[in-house]
C-alpha cells in the first residue's frame, strides 16, 4: 500500500466506530497509586484506569551503534526516522549504517538521485519479492512462516533480527545485497567506529551475506511444507551462488566526499515511562499473551510477542483480541 491509502485505511477505519481517543497527548508515565489503580500522566493531570494496554510500537528508540561520536562533527547526520528526501539532506555522498529493508530502500533511492551511496551491512534475511506469482507475504501468512513463536528463536537476541530485505516501492521489488551492488551502491562490512576522517568496517560482508542466504532456506522450507500439505506444486526457486566481492575495511569520508551518515541500525525497546518492573535484561516486557505478572498491565505490537507477525499489522489483531478478551473476562 503506498503511504497515502494506508493513512486513508486507518482513518478510516478510526471513523467507522468514533473511538474516544485523546489525540496528541503524551503519556509522561504509568505507575500505581496507593489504591492499586494504574496511573498515567498527562499534560492536563492524572488519569486513572483499571487496565492498561501499553501499545506503543515496535519501534521505539533508534540504535546508534558505538564509535558514531568519532565521526567529524563536520558530517551530517541523521536517524532513518528523521530523513525525509534526498534533496533534504545537504550536499554530499551518503554513508548508510543498517542494512534491514530501511538501510536498502533509502540506498536505493539516495543511489538513483545521483548521490554516491555506501551501506555498512549487517546481518539480516532476505528473500524474492515474488515467488511463482506470489508475493512473499502470502507465502508468509500461508506457510505459516508468520507464525512461528519465539521459542523456536535460537537466542532473545534473535528478536532484534530485521525483516527480510525487499522493496515495496513501485508495486515491490527485489532488493537486497546483491541487487544493490549490481546497482552501484558500494558495500562495506559492519560499522567498527572512527578514528579521524577515517570510517572503519569489518571484513565480513560474506558472512552477512551468507546469514541471509541461509535464512532464505529456511523461508523455502516453509514454502515446501505447505505445497507438501495442500498439494500445491513446489516452487521453482532462483538460488543465487555465494556471493563473494572484495571490500573495504576504511573509508576517508574527507577524500571520499561523504557528507552525510543516515544511521538505519535498528531500534530497541523504551519503556523507561512505565514505572513496573516488568522488563527483562533486554528491555523486552515479560509476558504471556501480552499479560504481564501485574495485573491490569498488558502490551500489544511487542516484537516476536507471540509470534513473528506479533509487531506488524497482519498479526497485530489477533494478539489484540486475546488481550481484549482477557481484559473482559477478568474486569475487578
Amino acid at each position: 500500500m503506498p503511504l497515502a491509502e494506508l493513512i486513508a485505511f486507518f482513518e478510516s477505519w478510526a471513523a467507522s466506530f468514533n473511538p474516544p481517543v485523546q489525540e496528541n497527548t503524551n503519556v509522561s508515565s504509568l505507575e500505581a497509586d496507593s489504591a492499586g489503580q494504574f496511573v498515567l500522566t498527562l499534560p492536563s493531570g492524572k488519569l486513572r484506569a483499571r487496565s492498561v494496554v501499553v501499545a506503543s510500537g515496535a519501534y521505539q528508540k533508534p540504535h546508534r551503534p558505538a564509535g558514531a561520536e568519532a565521526l567529524p562533527k563536520t558530517i551530517h547526520q541523521v536517524f532513518a526516522e528523521d530523513y525525509r528526501n534526498p534533496d533534504a539532506l545537504p550536499p554530499g555522498n551518503v554513508l548508510i549504517v543498517g542494512s534491514g529493508q530501511t538501510g536498502c530502500q533509502l540506498a536505493e533511492e539516495l543511489y538513483e538521485a545521483g548521490r554516491r551511496v555506501y551501506l555498512s551491512c549487517g546481518r539480516c534475511p532476505w528473500a524474492p519479492r515474488t515467488i511463482d506469482g506470489r508475493d512473499l507475504i502470502w507465502w508468509f501468512i500461508e506457510s505459516g512462516f508468520a507464525d512461528r513463536t519465539v521459542d523456536k528463536l535460537p537466542s532473545p537476541a534473535a528478536r532484534l533480527i530485521g525483516n527480510p530485505q525487499v522493496s515495496g516501492h513501485g508495486g515491490g521489488h527485489d532488493l537486497n545485497f546483491r541487487t544493490l551492488h549490481s546497482l552501484g551502491v558500494e558495500l562495506v562490512g559492519r560499522f567498527l567506529g572512527a578514528e579521524g576522517s577515517s570510517a572503519r568496517f569489518a571484513d565480513d560482508l560474506a558472512a552477512s551475506v551468507d546469514f541471509g542466504d541461509a535464512r532464505y532456506a529456511e523461508i523455502r522450507g516453509f514454502m515446501d511444507n505447505l505445497c507438501i500439505r495442500t498439494g500445491m506444486p513446489k516452487p521453482s526457486y532462483d538460488i543465487p551462488p555465494p556471493m563473494r566481492i572484495k571490500t573495504r575495511t576504511e573509508l576517508d569520508v574527507v577524500r571520499e566526499e561523504i557528507g552525510n551518515v543516515i544511521w538505519t541500525s535498528g531500534y530497541r525497546p523504551e519503556y523507561d515511562w512505565v514505572r513496573f518492573p516488568v522488563f527483562d535484561d533486554m528491555g523486552f516486557p515479560r509476558q504471556v499473551d501480552g499479560r504481564t505478572e501485574v495485573p491490569g498491565l498488558y502490551f500489544v505490537g511487542v516484537h516476536w510477542m507471540r509470534k513473528n507477525k506479533s509487531a506488524i499489522l497482519n498479526g497485530v489483531g489477533e494478539d489484540a483480541e486475546i488481550v481484549g478478551r482477557h481484559i473482559v473476562e477478568n474486569r475487578r
